[in-house]
């Protein structure tokens, strides 16, 4: 796909967010260490961020309908740059916490305007594809800001991180200011008919999916941190190294996902979530190894963010009726993101061991996995019955 402005505007926002959500879980240990809260309770942080963007979604798009999208889009990168104001400046665990929930209110619209945006400046069988390419900010977003707002957690404290990723946002406002055209309104039957739509069956199924599929991940990447430093005994420089490694399998997944899904959503989502089942419970035990972590931590990346394009297609035509609520599907990823969070927080509170947080996020994507097949299953039944 040849370089598209619009596009680039979007995945700059997209870099934006991705740093903001990702780098947490880079800094929980010194987080928690700086404000004197245990590791699961800094994750609760993830958490805060994940059911924000849950509540926010749809609350940010249901009232923004009659907002050009340009203007929409620039107006919740500023909520944003916000956020991570008050985050930088936040003195204790609760106000950093309020300050995450603050900046996580942009993020289900963003991506869900961002999707429709994306969708609307390219061909119509280009749409996964450039769906892909603005979520390519958001993986680039692990393989170099997450990895350096790290860096200057531990060298210069969190809060510089988080001034860092002001800045970004400040950046990103101009880049869509400058680059995005004057997108139609999308045609609406209102928000009582929007909402009506979500109730559908297909709709429910598509996002039930994408918070199973985003639980397998965020299970266990909350807590890479933690993982490498007491499982594989890795120095601060290692974990940026693997978070940087994990970027590339993002970026290298997202990319093939978006081409696969143009032409299979549900072959790509078999394929890629039982790439994810394996690879997790491998990392069970190669998490004890620094080479054959990192082999591991390269596919994980592959396969967890090969789901995403398709996922979003699967939802933006379930709920193509309801163009203002595409939105809630990203809700419904960082409700997977909140799940997982708590999920692999009770793991280690239960006392099982960090091996255990692997074998719970490979259980999710194994429940995913038998979701996909089932609607592939009950869709060719269907078919084999119109015909």
């Amino acid at each position: 796909m040849r370089i598209n402005p619009p596009l680039v505007a979007l995945a700059i926002g997209a870099f934006g967010i991705g740093v903001t959500e990702f780098a947490p879980m880079g800094m929980l240990p010194g987080i928690a260490s700086d404000l004197g809260v245990s590791i699961p309770a800094a994750g609760l942080l993830v958490s805060a961020y994940a059911l924000g963007v849950l509540l926010g979604a749809p609350l940010m798009t249901l009232t923004t309908g009659k907002i050009p999208r340009r203007y929409l889009l620039i107006g919740l990168m500023a909520i944003f740059t916000l956020g991570n104001l008050m985050s930088a400046l936040a003195t204790d665990y609760y106000s950093l916490l309020i300050a995450r929930v603050v900046t996580s209110l942009n993020h289900g619209a963003f991506f869900g305007v961002g999707s429709i945006v994306a969708a609307s400046v390219v061909a119509p069988d280009k749409r996964a594809g450039a769906v892909a390419a603005m979520f390519m900010g958001l993986t680039l977003a692990t393989i170099g800001g997450v990895p350096l707002a790290t860096w200057f957690g531990e060298v210069f404290g969190w809060r510089t991180a988080f001034a860092g990723i002001t800045g970004l946002g400040v950046l990103a406002m101009l880049a869509l200011w400058f680059a995005l055209p004057n997108v139609p309104l999308p045609k609406s039957d209102g928000v009582l008919a929007e909402i009506r739509v979500l109730g559908r069956g297909p709709v429910l199924a598509a996002l039930a999916l994408t918070v199973i599929g985003s639980s397998a991940m965020f299970t266990v990447f909350t807590y890479i941190a933690p993982i490498l430093s007491s499982e594989t005994q890795a120095s601060t420089a290692f974990i940026t190294a693997m978070l940087v490694l994990y970027g590339i399998g993002l970026t290298l997944g997202n990319v093939w996902g978006g081409k696969a899904a143009d032409r299979s959503v549900d072959r790509t989502l078999i394929v890629s979530l039982s790439a994810l089942i394996l690879v997790l419970l491998a990392f069970t035990v190669l998490m004890r190894w620094p080479l054959p972590a990192a082999l591991a931590i390269l596919i994980w990346g592959i396969a967890s963010f090969a789901i995403v394009p398709p996922l979003q297609m699967r939802v933006m035509e379930a709920a193509k009726a309801a163009p203002n609520l595409a939105s809630v599907n990203i809700g419904a990823f960082n409700l997977g993101n909140a799940i997982g969070a708590a999920l692999g927080g009770a793991v280690i509170k239960a006392g099982l061991g960090y091996p255990a947080i692997s074998l719970a996020g490979a259980a999710m994507a194994g429940l995913g996995l038998l979701m996909v097949l089932g609607f592939a299953w009950r869709s060719r039944g269907a078919a084999a019955v119109a015909v």
